[in-house]
């Protein structure tokens, strides 16, 4: 009979139930046969799929039963169960499990406990494969499981159902507390009643385990070591059992050791163990404080100063064996916790002895001087340190000249070749000069530049004709030289390219570079460009705009649209008398155009939204929603249509690109500028920021008023630790007397409510601000933000709105402040102590204290 036929039948019909039936029904030799054709059937059925195909998958059940109930050594159908071949590679499933278990159940005892632990040793942390199948036969061998770490966490994250009868719970339960990797994989066990907490409390309270043994574990595993993360779980264990003080008291000696450098919560729960521990000596109490008392944690140096202070109370001969652990606290970087220690000592003094009071004297210079004094004064002496000198700070440094001249357009053939085939500009001052210089190049040698073009372009791609659209100003520069130089494809096809949806003030920039090819094509290239920046804000001088209108004029040229009105959002605010008359003498529409140009008033608004669903809350306090801005932009209509997009609403959903371009075209309207900058205030491109330190410089040199949208952009990058050249452009705007100084504290009071900037990078960027003689606007700035900051009854304060505050008080101090602010007196009036409490109240009392 063809036994392997028919096995291999079944296995390519995928039927391991039927295989198992089959194999069973077979005697010694045929199994050995069906075991030695087995790997040339793999190999034929690999062969079949993708390297990267999970398609051998449907085959892993047949073929592992046929292997489980044929092939002889244990160690070889250990190799066989467990091939790659056989586990999914994007899933955890062991195919055919429940009838492997099924075929490998007549082999002998001795035999299957080989396979058992072989299994079990295979197993490889990270790695579930064949992990569930070690398991299983481990249960139904019975036998000790080898102690292999990764065999432990790979009990665990099967899960805690049906623990109470798992044959291995006390084999493993020991290793539970002893395993690396078992704590990373419980420490999202955190519900009480659920998965592995849940299940052992449970037992313990059956006791199917022995409560002592889950504590001892417990705290054995925190005597091993590790990070947080290891030992969170057994930190919930340990407080889901809350051990009564007379199962914590034999562990008395191994808590103490956890309090001097175990991870904060490990140490948390060790205190709170010991102070409720009853029986320790003097000596004991005072190696826990002093191990608590020089911690790094608050929390915990809080917690010692209380048990210190209680105990003492209780029993004043203690006091003896305190003077060390509370010198240890002058250390502390918390003003209240140095406080408090301070007022321990001078309670303490009188029952010290002189080796407490010798350690409290070389404490002494870690004090302020005033704290110092007093603790030197209580103990008979100590090296007082010396008071730090009033810092005062400098004046604001003189503003920089808000601009330059521009580097003139391109002037050579030569150069306009080199610098059009190196590459998109880099810079909108680099565009502009090679916009410039190709259209007065072309109209003057129309027949040279071509010639210069030409062997350039000529081998060069025209990937650009097959992208789509053209949304680089680059693209349509090149497409005018290749039109130029009769390279392009066909006349017009560049009208396909045009972009549908992209940001106004980039649209304007493609604009331009595409009437540019247009008038190529229809030979209608004026001789210069009007819109030409001659500063480096962008700016047109007036009287040079009416020089290139003369040009024009002489030239019975016209300019271009989007150029002219370019050229006109380009204009200074401030007009200029001689250039008005000497316009009034231009004749062409264009000119008169100019001559009646008056610079356009437009009113910004700014406020934000949240994407939850109604938005009926308030925005600026904290939730998980993502704010957006809405902007409002009423401006006088002026007819003309490029002109009139760019004082009107930004589109929310444009694109992007050349953001640093764009304060450029409206130098004479940064607040406008700054509003189409707002849908792209809070994204990042591939890494650094859509709107960074760049585009705030050239607000804050441009002109026109800035308002809630140039305050935003400034809030954003000051609050951007890698934007230090961020307070550099505060200190030239303040220099000017153009911060919107209250309107950056609104915008990043809300930042930060919403956690879009972190308050400790703010701090420290107008810290550093104010002590390079901002420190009037920056007071201005925390008092506007503080309304927005301090948290309301219940709520808990922001991380780092201590120093903020600190800040905000020492700002206010400087620049003489005064003045209640209704939201800073209501937290100073509430009870409590702390870092946050100690700054609002010493910020209060400046700003309400009498002059003189």
């Amino acid at each position: 009979m063809d036994h392997w036929g028919e096995v291999r039948k079944l296995i390519e019909a995928r039927r391991p139930d039927r295989v198992a039936e089959k194999v069973a029904a077979l005697d010694g030799a045929a199994r050995q046969d069906v075991a030695a054709r087995l790997p040339g059937l793999l190999k034929e059925l690999r062969g079949r799929f993708d390297r990267w195909d999970d398609g051998l998958i449907g085959y892993a059940a047949a073929l592992r039963v046929a292997g489980a109930a044929t092939i002889g050594g244990a160690a070889a159908v250990a190799a066989w169960l467990l091939r790659r071949d056989f586990t999914p590679r994007w899933g955890r499933a062991e195919p055919g499990t429940r009838l492997v278990l099924a075929v490998l159940a007549d082999r002998p005892a001795a035999w299957r406990a080989d396979l058992a632990e072989r299994l079990a040793l295979r197993v490889r942390a990270g790695d579930e494969a064949g992990a569930a199948l070690a398991l299983a036969v481990l249960g139904e061998t019975g036998i000790e499981p080898p102690h292999h770490d990764p065999l432990v966490t790979a009990w665990v994250t099967r899960g805690a159902d049906g623990l109470a009868d798992d044959p291995l719970l006390d084999h493993l339960l020991p290793r539970l507390f002893e395993a690396t990797g078992v704590g990373r994989a419980l420490q999202w066990d955190s519900t009480p009643g659920a998965g592995w907490l849940g299940a052992l409390t449970a037992l313990a309270e059956a006791g199917r385990i022995k409560r002592e043994a889950l504590i001892e574990g417990c705290v054995r595993r925190f005597l091993l070591g590790g990070s947080a993360v290891d030992l969170r779980f057994f930190v919930r264990l340990h407080e889901a059992l809350d051990p009564a003080p007379a199962e914590t008291a034999p562990h008395a000696r191994d808590y103490r050791c956890l309090l001097a450098s175990a991870p904060g919560p490990v140490a948390e729960l060790a205190m709170k163990r010991l102070r409720r521990v009853t029986g320790l000596s003097a000596d004991d109490l005072g190696e826990a404080w002093e191990s608590l008392l020089f911690r790094a944690e608050r929390k915990l140096v809080r917690g010692g100063l209380s048990w210190l202070e209680r105990s003492v109370r209780q029993e004043p001969s203690l006091a003896a064996v305190a003077a060390a652990p509370l010198a240890r606290a002058f250390a502390a970087d918390s003003a209240e916790l140095r406080e408090k220690a301070v007022e321990l000592v001078l309670a303490c003094a009188g029952g010290m002895d002189e080796e407490g009071r010798a350690a409290v004297r070389e404490a002494v210079g870690l004090l302020p001087a005033g704290l110092g004094r007093q603790v030197a004064e209580a103990v008979g002496g100590g090296e007082v340190a010396q008071a730090e000198p009033v810092f005062t700070p400098p004046p604001l440094p003189s503003a920089p000249a808000r601009s330059q001249e521009a580097e003139p357009p391109i002037e050579t053939v030569e150069e306009l070749g080199r610098l059009l085939m190196a590459g998109a500009p880099r810079s909108w001052q680099a565009w502009e000069r090679l916009l410039a210089g190709f259209v007065t190049l072309a109209y003057h040698d129309r027949a040279g530049v071509a010639a210069e073009m030409y062997p350039r372009l000529f081998s060069s791609s025209v990937d650009d004709y097959r992208s789509g659209e053209w949304t680089r100003p680059g693209q349509w520069l090149l497409g005018a030289a290749r039109s130029l130089s009769g390279t392009a494809p066909a006349r017009g096809v560049w009208q396909a390219f045009l972009p549908r949806r992209v940001a106004v003030p980039h649209l304007l920039l493609l604009h331009r570079g595409a009437e540019v090819l247009r008038a190529v094509e229809d030979d209608t290239l004026p001789p210069l460009l009007l819109a030409t920046p001659t500063h480096t804000t962008g700016h047109v001088a007036a009287a040079e705009l009416v020089r290139r209108m003369e040009v024009l004029e002489a030239a019975g040229a016209r300019p271009p649209a989007g150029d002219l009105q370019q050229a006109l959002l380009r204009l200074p605010r401030t007009p200029d008398p001689d250039a008005a008359e000497r316009a009034s003498r231009l004749t062409s529409a264009a000119g008169r155009m100019v001559a009646a140009w008056t610079c356009p008033e437009a009113e910004v608004g700014l406020a934000w939204e949240c994407g939850s669903a109604n938005g009926d809350h308030d925005c600026h306090r904290r939730h998980g929603h993502t704010l957006r801005p809405v902007v409002s932009i009423d401006a006088t209509a002026t007819g003309l249509p490029l002109v009139d997009a760019m004082l009107s609403l930004p589109w929310p959903h444009s694109q992007a690109e050349h953001c640093a371009w764009w304060p450029s075209t409206l130098p004479s309207h940064r607040e406008v500028a700054a509003a189409h900058l707002m849908p792209h205030l809070l994204t990042r491109g591939w890494g650094p920021l859509h709107v960074g330190a760049e585009q705030a410089r050239q607000l804050a040199r441009a002109e026109g008023p800035a308002g809630e949208a140039c305050a935003a952009v400034l809030a954003r990058v000051l609050g951007d630790p890698e934007l230090p050249e961020s307070v550099g452009v505060l200190l030239e705007a303040a220099a000017r007397d153009e911060l919107p100084a209250a309107g950056i504290g609104r915008q990043a009071g809300l930042m930060a409510a919403q956690g879009t900037i972190r308050l400790t990078d703010l701090t420290a960027a107008l810290d550093a601000a104010a002590s390079q003689g901002a420190h009037a606007h920056v007071w201005r700035i925390a008092a506007a933000a503080l309304p927005l900051l301090l948290p309301r009854p219940g709520e808990r304060p922001r991380h780092g709105l201590a120093a903020f505050v600190a800040l905000a008080g020492a700002a206010a101090g400087w620049s003489g402040a005064r003045g209640e602010i209704p939201e800073v007196r209501d937290l100073a009036a509430r009870k409590g102590a702390g870092d946050l409490l100690r700054a609002i109240r010493a910020l209060h009392d400046r700003l309400t204290a009498q002059e003189g």
